[in-house]
């Protein structure tokens, strides 16, 4: 039975969906001003992750990330480049979809861009404004009074006392309390055109918090299963997610037995470098597609996903080597015997059931791929068709989560896009050579040529047969 842990909570929970068998689930998507970084990625492989997991779990799942293309820091990117704003969001989103899928990852079914959800989020400020939770400004933005919400907090454990203005929240000249925030932005008159929209509140554009509150609402109703996110959202984010849904839908007190905005929130953890928090204003972060330029797409999931996703992880080139060593055991044992093949397991079979135990204890990868690793131990130790049995449940396990897809041998000889060492017809040069060598019974030379081939990280096993083969150290 799958629990999470829910961020509302602070607890795991039995998940139950609310329609059984089917799960929605919302997860806010990237600003599209600038190509992604490796703190995305892990938004990315994280949900891609859960999604998966359930849908192998049986669940069918509508799986919504949105886009957010109209922001403050895209309209300063655009005016920097003296371009239309849909110009600069469609090359970055056109770039986010490269990144998504050099990762191998799933595209969400739905992948909605706020600014084709301008009406909705009228809307939902129209009923926030009605239900007296919001309110225009003399300086013309519409702002949501969060002093008249008694339950803002609930995601956070933060009390309005706790909220000091100026630290998380800015204080702008017409709010009536420096926590209240943004719902519509009146336009500025030297912004560009194309940044504003008509109103009944005059020309503007949509805050940030509103445009996930009424695209995941048209989506997937006023009440769904989960909605994630990095853990960076927790607050303000999603707090004031919470406060418009439930404010629109309720007004200022939704009663103890009124069905939730969302049943589950997920938050994964930071990624760190140097352990410090990976920021672009730090100017300490990475960007996929350089990432991806040195290691393997696979690895980078690997070592994503061999941390628990609400655990922070310290980034660095020798984590990613660790995790392309620990991938290389596991498809070294599957290079042995007959190809191993994807099939349906048993759910009795031990090996499955202590790794949909994992899993099940809210997304465990970790220990799943430790069951990956005790696998392939007793892969490398079994013989005959006991050895491609236990190949096959390595193989499918794996699948769930997105790994050891691939042909064995072509992953052990993979190397990096802008690989400095030895080609694969370099390596096979240097095989013949010792091949020639040893035909020559000169052994000091085929011993010379096995341990400087060692030293340039390429490992030979010499097979039956005379056969020799190569992988990557």
């Amino acid at each position: 039975m799958l629990q999470i842990y829910n961020t509302l909570s602070r607890s795991k929970q039995v998940f139950k969906p609310i329609v059984p068998g089917k799960v929605k689930m919302y997860v806010c998507g990237m600003t599209v001003y600038d190509f992604c970084h490796i703190g995305h990625a892990r938004v990315m492989i994280v949900f891609d992750m859960v999604v998966r997991w359930l849908r192998a779990s049986g669940y069918e799942v509508l799986y919504v990330r949105n886009i957010t293309d109209i922001d403050d820091k895209i309209i300063k990117r655009a005016i920097e480049n003296g371009e239309p704003i849909s110009v600069l969001t469609n090359r970055f989103i056109a770039a986010m979809h490269a990144d998504s899928d050099e990762l191998d990852l799933m595209h969400p079914d739905q992948e909605p861009r706020a600014t084709d959800y301008i009406a909705q989020m009228q809307g939902m400020i129209g009923k926030l404004i009605e239900n007296d939770l919001a309110y225009q400004a003399n300086d013309g933005d519409v702002n949501f009074a969060v002093r008249l919400l008694p339950r803002y907090g609930q995601l956070s454990g933060k009390t309005l006392d706790e909220l000091n203005a100026g630290e998380r929240v800015a204080v702008g000249d017409g709010k009536r309390d420096p926590l209240d925030f943004v719902l519509w932005k009146s336009a500025k008159a030297e912004e560009p055109v194309d940044t504003r929209w008509e109103s009944p509140w005059g020309e503007g554009r949509p805050g940030w918090h509103i445009e996930c509150s009424a695209m995941s609402c048209d989506l997937l109703g006023e009440h769904f299963d989960i909605h994630g996110g990095g853990a960076d959202l927790q607050f303000p984010h999603h707090e004031n997610e919470i406060a418009q849904s439930e404010g629109a839908l309720y007004g200022k007190d939704r009663k103890d037995d009124d069905a939730p905005f969302v049943n589950y929130w997920m938050h994964n953890g930071h990624i760190r470098v140097n352990e410090e928090k990976m920021s672009k204003s730090l100017g300490n972060f990475f960007l996929i597609r350089d990432v991806l330029k040195s290691f393997d797409p696979e690895v980078v999931r690997f070592f994503m996903l061999k941390a628990h996703y609400r655990s922070p992880i310290n980034y660095s080139d020798a984590q990613l080597e660790e995790a392309r060593s620990g991938l290389a055991r596991l498809y070294t044992a599957l290079a042995q015997g007959p190809k191993a093949q994807t099939s349906a397991l048993d759910p009795n079979n031990p090996w499955a059931k202590r790794f949909a135990d994992a899993m099940n204890d809210d997304f465990n990868t970790p220990e799943a791929i430790a069951v990956l690793f005790d696998l392939a131990s007793e892969v490398n130790r079994a013989q005959g068709d006991e050895k491609h049995l236990l190949a096959n449940t390595m193989k499918s396990l794996g699948a769930s989560l997105n790994f050891l897809q691939r042909d064995p041998t072509e992953f052990l000889q993979s190397g990096s896009k802008d690989q400095d060492g030895l080609s694969p017809v370099q390596i096979e040069e240097q095989i013949a050579a010792r091949v020639a060598a040893k035909q020559a019974k000169d052994f000091a030379q085929a011993d010379l040529i096995r341990k400087t081939l060692l030293e340039q990280g390429i490992v030979l096993e010499d097979k039956p047969g005379g056969l020799t083969e190569w992988r990557r150290a």
